[in-house]
Parts: C-alpha cells; sequence; structure tokens
C-alpha cells in the first residue's frame, strides 16, 4: 500500500472506522475519513474527537455531512458496521457502481494469523469470548475482537496492528459486518445459533440470514465449522457448504462434536470412539442452560483452533471453565436489594435472549421490557413467561406496542406501561418486586430512544441497583 498510495475512504467514524482508519493509515495509505455526525454543535463529542486525532494523523477528515465524489474516488470503500445498507450515501455510491467492503475485511488483507470467526443471533459475544480464555489456558497465544465491544476486545482493525501477531485471532461478527466481506476466509466458524432479529434494518428474516450465511460462503474445504446441532436453521444453512463439521448438542450424543449428558459436558471428535467427560455442568460459571450451549461451543472451537491437548482429558476443561467470569451485561447479577436480586442482561435486545434470560432464571421475576422497537412481536416471550414472571414493565418507545401484544395474547399477565425515565421505570419495578423475586432488565429491544448503546442502559441499572446501599450479589 505504500508502494501504491492507495486511497482509503472510511464511512462512519465509530471505534471501527477510526480503527479502519488508523490501520490505512500505518500502512501508508491516503485516508479520507466521513461521518454525518461530530460537528461542533451536534453533541457527538467522540466522533468530533476520533476526527481530530486522525486529523493530526494525517487523515482528511469530514464531519457533518458526505462528499461523495471523494468517497467514490477511493480505490478501496470501508463503511462501519452501524451504517444501514439504505442510507443515501450508500445509494449514492450504489448508483455510481462503487463497491465497498467492512471493517473486518479490510482489516484481514493484513491479518496473518489464523482466524476463528464467531457468530449467531445470541451467544455469539460469550462463545468468542470464552474460546479465546479457553485458548490462552490452553497455551494458544489469542487475541480477542471484532465485534465483541464493550472493552471486552478491539475493532479487527486494532488487531491487524498488534506486533507480533497473535497465534490465533478470535473475532466475533454480526451480520452487519458479514454483509460486506470478500476475501475474509475463517480457518474456524462458529454458529451459535439463528433467530430473529435487526428487523428494524431488514426487510425480512429472510434477508437477516442472508448476511448471517455470508459466514460459511466465506470458508472453503479447509474450514472447521462449529453449528448448534439442536438448531434446524443452522444445520440447514450450514448443509451446502465444504469443510469439516463439529456440532455441539445440549440434548445428546452428537459425534463429532460436543454435548451435555446428565450434567457432563462430553467431547468425542470421532477419532478414538471414546467420549470424553471434560467437565460438568456445575464447573461453567455462568448462569443459564443457555450458557451451557456457549461453553460447548467455545470448548470445540478452541479445540479447532489448536488447543486440542489441552481439553481432550478427564475434567481437563474444568479449571478453564470455572475460571471465566459473567460478562457485563449478560444475565449479569449486580445487586441485592431489599431481599431482590437485581440482574442486568441490557444486551439481551431481541425476544429470543431476553426469552433465554427468563428460562435461566429461577422465578418470580419483574421482568423490565423495552427500549427502541426492532419490530418483533412481542407475543413470542409468552411462553418463557409462564410460571416465571410476576409482572411486566413495559417502557420507552416500543413500551406501548409491547404492551398491547401480550395482554391481548395473555390477559392474565400483570403489564404494567411506565413512562418517563429510565429511573422510573426501574423504580416502578422495585416496587412491584418481592423479597426472593428477581429484577430483571432483559429489554428485548435496543437501547436508542433512551441510551446511547446497551452498555449505557445496562451501566445505568447496575448503577441504581449498588446506589441502594447494599452489597452487590
Amino acid at each position: 500500500m505504500k508502494e501504491k498510495r492507495e486511497k482509503v475512504a472510511v464511512i462512519g467514524l465509530g471505534e471501527s472506522g477510526e480503527a479502519a482508519a488508523r490501520l490505512a493509515l500505518a500502512k501508508g495509505a491516503q485516508v479520507h475519513v466521513t461521518d454525518t455526525h461530530g460537528t461542533d454543535s451536534d453533541g457527538h463529542d467522540a466522533i468530533a474527537a476520533r476526527g481530530a486525532a486522525l486529523r493530526d494523523l494525517g487523515a482528511d477528515v469530514r464531519l457533518g455531512g458526505h462528499a461523495v465524489e471523494e468517497i467514490a474516488g477511493a480505490d478501496t470503500v470501508v463503511v462501519s458496521p452501524g451504517i444501514p445498507p439504505g442510507v443515501p450515501v450508500l445509494a449514492a455510491l450504489r448508483a455510481r457502481g462503487v463497491d465497498w467492503i467492512s471493517e473486518p475485511e479490510f482489516a484481514g488483507r493484513f491479518i496473518e494469523s489464523p482466524l476463528t470467526i464467531v457468530t449467531g443471533t445470541n451467544g455469539k459475544t460469550t462463545t468468542a469470548a470464552l474460546c479465546a480464555h479457553l485458548l490462552c489456558a490452553g497455551g494458544v497465544d489469542a487475541a480477542l475482537g471484532g465485534n465483541i465491544g464493550g472493552g471486552l476486545g478491539p475493532p479487527a482493525s486494532a488487531l491487524a496492528l498488534v506486533d507480533p501477531a497473535p497465534e490465533r485471532m478470535v473475532m466475533e461478527m454480526s451480520s452487519f459486518q458479514l454483509a460486506d466481506i470478500r476475501d475474509l476466509t475463517p480457518d474456524v466458524g462458529v454458529m451459535t445459533n439463528l433467530g430473529v432479529d435487526h428487523m428494524d434494518r431488514y426487510e425480512s428474516v429472510d434477508d437477516y440470514h442472508s448476511d448471517k450465511r455470508r459466514l460459511f460462503e466465506a470458508g472453503d474445504g479447509q474450514t472447521t465449522w462449529v453449528i448448534n446441532g439442536d438448531d434446524p436453521a443452522v444445520l440447514a444453512m450450514a448443509a451446502p457448504f465444504p469443510g469439516t463439521r463439529l456440532r455441539f448438542s445440549l440434548d445428546g450424543p452428537l459425534v463429532p462434536g460436543a454435548w451435555l449428558e446428565e450434567g457432563r459436558l462430553m467431547v468425542d471428535l470421532g477419532d478414538t470412539g471414546t467420549p470424553c467427560r471434560v467437565a460438568d455442568a456445575g464447573d461453567v460459571a455462568l448462569l443459564g442452560r443457555h450458557n451451557l450451549a456457549n461453553a460447548l461451543a467455545a470448548l470445540l472451537a478452541a479445540v479447532a483452533s489448536g488447543a486440542t491437548d489441552a481439553f481432550l482429558a478427564p475434567g481437563a476443561a474444568a479449571p478453564a471453565l470455572g475460571s471465566f467470569p459473567p460478562l457485563p451485561h449478560r444475565l449479569e447479577p449486580v445487586g441485592v436489594v431489599g431481599g431482590v436480586r437485581w440482574v442486568n442482561d441490557s444486551k439481551a435486545t431481541n425476544i429470543a435472549a431476553s426469552g433465554s434470560a427468563l428460562r435461566s432464571l429461577d422465578g418470580p421475576v419483574v421482568l423490565l421490557l423495552g427500549g427502541t422497537d426492532k419490530g418483533e412481536d412481542f407475543r413470542g416471550l409468552i411462553p418463557a413467561m409462564r410460571g416465571k414472571v410476576r409482572a411486566v414493565i413495559t417502557y420507552g418507545a416500543a413500551g406501548e406496542r409491547a404492551a398491547r401484544e401480550i395482554t391481548e395474547a395473555a390477559p392474565a399477565f400483570p403489564v404494567h406501561r411506565v413512562g418517563g425515565q429510565f429511573e422510573e421505570v426501574v423504580a416502578a419495578g422495585q416496587e412491584l418486586a418481592r423479597r426472593d423475586d428477581v429484577l430483571l432488565l432483559a429489554p428485548a429491544c435496543s437501547s436508542f430512544d433512551m441510551f446511547d448503546n446497551y452498555l449505557r442502559r445496562g451501566d445505568a441499572f447496575r448503577a441504581l441497583a449498588r446506589a441502594s446501599g447494599e452489597a452487590p450479589a
């Protein structure tokens, strides 16, 4: 790139956009960065600060709008994942026949380490982080990053600058990032599950799944796939593609693969004919049955990614599974107030994730449900609520529709629509909860009506628990 003095345009100045720009600059490119936000008066201080830092490094930075002709003249256009495909700047580029790639695809041009890529509707962050944890525990120098965010790992472009390069890179990737990959090939690919999400961005579930399918399309005959043997949609999606398959299941033996059997985590890669009890369910230091599925997926991914000798022995995985702490905002216990356990699952931004949270907890539960409306049917939560939920508090932009759909489908459920600030919503839930209940933030919605992201929402919930004056759980 230094010899050609290639021109790279980066659209979007979030964390991944900044990382892509820094990588391009480090490789000697001319860099043009653009974002509709970031002017002094629009309140996007972080974007303005990133723009100023990149200017100091030599980038051409345009904030408050896009110069389409400038972008179209670039050799490579990198688009941040948060930018929907139908926005005017992308429509204008499409009309000019200009193609673009995602930030991980750009990073992949400079990554020499083999890649383990993890995606799925739910559980991908936990699975990716646990896989990296297991690899490190198993003696493999592994770096974690990609879409994972939340302080858990950097964007892919930042990983590409790590020197010396790690033995293995574990990257979480969203459907938004997978949509625009071209040549990024996983050595190991993981699909945790397939459900419904992001209906505020996609026109149909098929469109969403089409972007997830890009993971399998990016692989080749040398790729090892770790796939959910309990999810027919995953099995059907993976079926046409070449590569080695390892399946995980909570319902019984799958060889080659990993499964749960009478409280034991079993692994059999099919080469010895003898299943190995590598850990017990109680060794997994995470709440919920769904996290046992994540643990099985992470184990298989770690084994396929180079830690074979470390974990294929009786009880070998127990110490590493037990030393992996709950991740922030994912069924995170944050306090006990008046005998009520507060659990922060702010990352539960779709119906399937909220339902999983409910099934993972012993009731009774007071559920905080709402936020930005993503277009899912809230009636899908009712099976998980039955016999578990004492009351539902709905709030935010989606609150009215959520209350209406649940009440119409299941009139017996006590549903309370609460307006106002987040503090008022939590206070209403606290008022309804009784000793030994769980006050659960599992909103099934994104956060943008009240917060910049799910992290801020979860932080606010945690702060309210701590402000009660009682010790965290």
